[in-house]
């Protein structure tokens, strides 16, 4: 017994993973700037420090970072699906492959949390690094999906 999905749903579930990643862009950024504000929290002093601990971006930026892991996993899979499930196939090619890459960096990333909050400055340094490079290869990302998408609704 096999299950085919309608042609109209077909062409819909296209835009479930831009529309998710442009989502999750905006949220990184948002996680960005609460981990900037927390390191300004780390390295304040006196009431400057009292007055950015109110702002929790500690807790803040862990649970944005959380929320960035657990989409971006998601929307890789989702995304991959969709394109297996319309076309039959996979088309490797730098969007996927930069996918991907960026799945396992934000794997990464997140698995120092633990090093971090034993104050480990190497794990620090290594997770903003990373998360400056997943930034900048998620705005290539959005570029070069929009190329999909116009593609997808302007077929050749």
């Amino acid at each position: 017994m096999s299950f085919e999905i309608p042609e109209s749903t077909k062409f819909w579930l296209n835009f479930l993973h831009p529309v998710m990643m442009w989502v999750l862009l905006a949220i990184a950024f948002y996680a960005t700037y609460l981990g900037f504000q927390w390191q300004r929290t780390r390295t304040a002093e006196g009431d400057e420090k009292k007055e950015l601990l109110k702002g929790r971006f500690n807790i803040r930026h862990h649970q944005f970072g959380s929320l960035l892991l657990a989409v971006m996993v998601i929307g890789t899979l989702s995304g991959m699906a969709v394109t297996y499930i319309n076309n039959g196939k996979l088309f490797v090619g730098p969007h996927l492959l930069a996918g991907l890459g960026m799945t396992g960096m934000i794997a990464v990333s997140a698995a120092l949390t633990p090093f971090m909050q034993k104050g480990k400055d190497w794990a620090r340094y290594t997770h903003i690094a990373i998360n400056f490079v997943l930034l900048g290869l998620f705005s290539w990302q959005a570029v070069t999906g929009m190329q999909i998408v116009q593609r997808i609704l302007n077929p050749t």
